[in-house]
């Protein structure tokens, strides 16, 4: 049995994830619980106890487990959170001095945001234009959230907004609060959307993933990304396709699907993995309303994430090819042959670093709210 003064390192949090190979004094050797993913995939989450005092290795089997920053770090048992640098080499380890009265750290790929993060931000929100209702149960049981906001009961348009279609993507959730906020707030954009819109959320497509601390990506036979043709295997997808085109009733308009890419750049091949953008759609006239809605994001604005209409991504380039989507459909594709939208795209947040600025909870919720505000400009165009 370990004594009060020697480290201890578990995954027994919510959303915990790790194998933990070997503790060895304060050098810890770990690597992400793969479980049914297929290939790589680098999230990990972990608690270490009675280590106050010391100066902790943490060790990976490879450089593709660490982001632009380093680790997230909560000294106060996940209420707040910090990264560990402004900037970290491509390494696979890192080392962290664990402040003396610190007996409960928090360590993880990202920042995370799970269903009590999503209960603390709507306990703040109580209002009769926001309703909270279950999509489905889970195929573990769980309740699976569905949000409705702004104009319940005639609105003239019907926004539809998804996230954590890969479980492990959290800084998306926040984008999503800051969305939600908007709409919801006692201010002339919140009360254009409580006036004119019905805003539909699915916070947490992979919900079981989010509560069990998986990857999400690359889930076996395909993710939940991937589950919008034929029959879906996923109860959320199946849910989403069967209530949205009942809920439209020919009033949707928009259909946000957000995301977060790979963990950095210069890994995997990629050099996107540290902007904000958008992805964009194969069909021409879908592009093009992306890139309409970029050029109003672009100039409304305001938060510190920088969004540059430039850096989307078209259809043919990088990873957005058609042998990245296989025979499989996406969530935005899917959406787009909903009756009467005009829009449907995905935003990809990045992780911990956007063109040199840091990627925290305020500056995401804040990327939020500047969404809403051209989904304003945008519709009433």
């Amino acid at each position: 049995m370990p004594t009060a003064t020697e480290p201890t390192v578990d995954t027994d949090i919510p959303a915990g994830n790790a194998v933990i190979e070997q503790v060895d004094g304060d050098t810890i050797h770990l690597r992400p619980d793969l479980r049914d993913t297929e290939g790589h995939w680098f999230y990990w989450h972990v608690r270490v106890r009675h280590a106050g005092g010391h100066t902790l290795r943490f060790q990976f089997p490879n450089n593709q487990c660490i982001g632009a920053r380093g680790p997230a770090i909560s000294i106060d048992a996940g209420r707040t959170w910090r990264w560990l640098t402004d900037h970290f080499p491509h390494a696979d380890h890192f080392d962290y001095a664990v402040p003396d009265a610190a007996d409960d750290v928090r360590l993880c790929m990202t920042i995370p945001y799970g269903p009590e993060h999503l209960d603390a931000f709507l306990a703040t929100r109580r209002a009769s234009n926001l309703v909270r209702e279950t999509l489905c149960t889970s195929h573990a049981g769980h309740a699976v959230p569905l949000l409705r906001a702004g104009n319940l009961s005639d609105p003239d348009t019907r926004i539809l907004v998804t996230a954590r279609h890969h479980a492990c993507e959290s800084m998306a959730s926040f984008v999503l609060e800051g969305l939600l906020a908007a709409a919801l707030a006692d201010d002339e954009l919140g009360h254009w959307f409580q006036h004119h819109v019905e805003l539909m959320c699915v916070p947490f497509v992979d919900h079981d993933g989010v509560m069990h601390g998986d990857q999400g990506k690359n889930r076996a036979p395909h993710d939940h990304n991937r589950d919008y043709a034929g029959d879906s295997i996923h109860a959320e997808v199946a849910a989403i396709r069967e209530l949205v085109p009942r809920w439209s009733a020919g009033r949707l308009r928009v259909g946000l699907d957000l995301h977060c890419p790979y963990l950095r750049n210069n890994v995997h091949g990629h050099g996107q993995n540290e902007k904000v953008y958008q992805v964009g759609g194969k069909d021409p006239a879908r592009w093009g309303e992306q890139q309409r809605f970029g050029g109003v994001l672009e100039q409304c604005a305001a938060g510190a994430l920088p969004y540059a209409q430039a850096n989307d991504l078209p259809f043919g380039q990088d990873w957005n090819t058609g042998a990245n989507y296989g025979q499989f459909k996406s969530s935005t594709r899917w959406f787009a042959e909903q009756p009467g939208v005009r829009l449907t795209t995905t935003f990809e947040i990045p992780y911990a670093n956007a063109q040199g600025v840091e990627v925290h909870i305020e500056p995401c919720r804040a990327l939020g709210r500047d969404i809403a505000q051209a989904l304003r400009s945008y519709l009433a165009g």
